[in-house]
This record gives C-alpha cells, sequence and structure tokens, in this order.
C-alpha cells in the first residue's frame, strides 16, 4: 500500500517533465519510483537530459536508459523530483535519511522548480517527527558532536553495521533528534555556521510544490 501511494506520487509529479528539460533525480526509495516513471517515457520518445544526487540514484537511472550530465558542469536545473522525509504546511521539509542531503540541496538550489513527491505519512502539522540529518567532515566529529548537544539535540552516529556510515563524499552523519523544532529557520542557520558541519536536512526554502499520495489519491499541493 505504501509503495503504491509512493508510485502514485512519483508518476504524477514525472508529468510534469517536457522535452528539452535538464532534471534533477533526487534519492530514496519514492525518488526510485520517479526515476522508474522517467525512464518509462524515455523509451517512449521522452527527450531530457538528467542530473543525480547520489551515486545510487546514478547507477538506477543508468538502468533505465536515462542520459546523464555532470552536475559540475551544470549551472541551472529545469526541475528537480525528489522524495522527503517530512513536509508541514508551510513546505519546510526533512530530508537525508537516504544520507545524500549535501547533493539534494546543491542540486535543489540550482534548481527553477523542486517538487517533492511523498505518501501521506510525511505530511506533518510540524516538523520534528523525524531527526534532523547533518553531514560533517569525520575530522571534526568530537567537536560538531558538543555543538549539537549544546543546541539541543540528541546526535546519534549513523552506523553502516559496525562501521559509521559514510556519505557519497565519504562524511558521518549525526542524526539529530530535537525536543521540540519550534524554530527551524533558526536551527539551520546554527547548524550551517558550525565549523565542520558540510550539510543538513533542513530545506526550507527550497521545495516549491509536493505530490502527496494517501490510500491511492494524489494531491497537488504548491507552495503559491
Amino acid at each position: 500500500m505504501i509503495d503504491d501511494d509512493k508510485r502514485l506520487a512519483a508518476e504524477a509529479a514525472v508529468a510534469e517533465i517536457e522535452d528539452g528539460m535538464l532534471v534533477g533525480l533526487g534519492s530514496g526509495s519514492t525518488a526510485a519510483f520517479a526515476i522508474a516513471a522517467i525512464g518509462k517515457r524515455v523509451s517512449e520518445g521522452l527527450e531530457i537530459d538528467a542530473v543525480v544526487t547520489s551515486l545510487e540514484s546514478g547507477r538506477l537511472a543508468a538502468r533505465h536508459g536515462i542520459e546523464l550530465l555532470d552536475f559540475e558542469d551544470v549551472a541551472t536545473v529545469d526541475l528537480v523530483i525528489d522524495g522527503t522525509d517530512e513536509i508541514d504546511p508551510a513546505f519546510r521539509a526533512i530530508k537525508g535519511a537516504g544520507g545524500a542531503m549535501m547533493r539534494e540541496k546543491i542540486v535543489a538550489n540550482a534548481a527553477k522548480r523542486m517538487v517533492v513527491v511523498a505518501d501521506g505519512r510525511k505530511r506533518v502539522a510540524r516538523l520534528g517527527g523525524v531527526p534532523v540529518p547533518v553531514e560533517v567532515l569525520p575530522f571534526a566529529r568530537s567537536a560538531v558532536l558538543g555543538e549539537l548537544r549544546r543546541l539541543g539535540a540528541e546526535p546519534v552516529l549513523r552506523r553502516a553495521g559496525a562501521d559509521p556510515y559514510l556519505t557519497d563524499q565519504d562524511n558521518i552523519v549525526f542524526d539529530c533528534a530535537f525536543a521540540a523544532l519550534d524554530m527551524p529557520d533558526e536551527l539551520a542557520v546554527a547548524l550551517s555556521t558550525i565549523p565542520g558541519v558540510l550539510a543538513h536536512g533542513l530545506f526550507l526554502r527550497e521545495v516549491d510544490a509536493a505530490y502527496i499520495a494517501t490510500g491511492g489519491r494524489v494531491d497537488r499541493l504548491e507552495r503559491h
């Protein structure tokens, strides 16, 4: 059921793509449905180029026959389609459960339009039901840990088995739970000013629209 909703939301968002677009492909399970849907449209004649936000998304896109460009050579993206871990009524989101928030935020910043796709569980009245992922330079691990705790976080080092989980940039991730996330804008600024923090999962201004599916029905929500 949940996968059906993810697929429906992804397919609805993919309908926005037009010939000639440069599309940003997000990461995670819901974005994977979008990549599959884009691949189907490409096989039917859609002509686009794409950039990806993670190595895994790149491998998946290649399997679906989507033409990929190196983002380092790209200044502007027409449309980004990505998943989200939470989104509130003000279109503020938490992302990064898949560990790709740094690249996701960079690509989103270059995009003319960012659309997120999700099942209904991800739509919340207020942020804070999931931890905020924070990508950290390994060299700064202990110093950043102390700063995160001073901000009121309960940081947990993300692991892959017995070892620390590493992002595509070979950095570590702290998943930071907060007792209350009443001022996400102030928290985003505070996180960004900690030396050693390279990215965080608060996407507060990037999202323009959301396709959210619940029980087989897709709602399209626009920021404006």
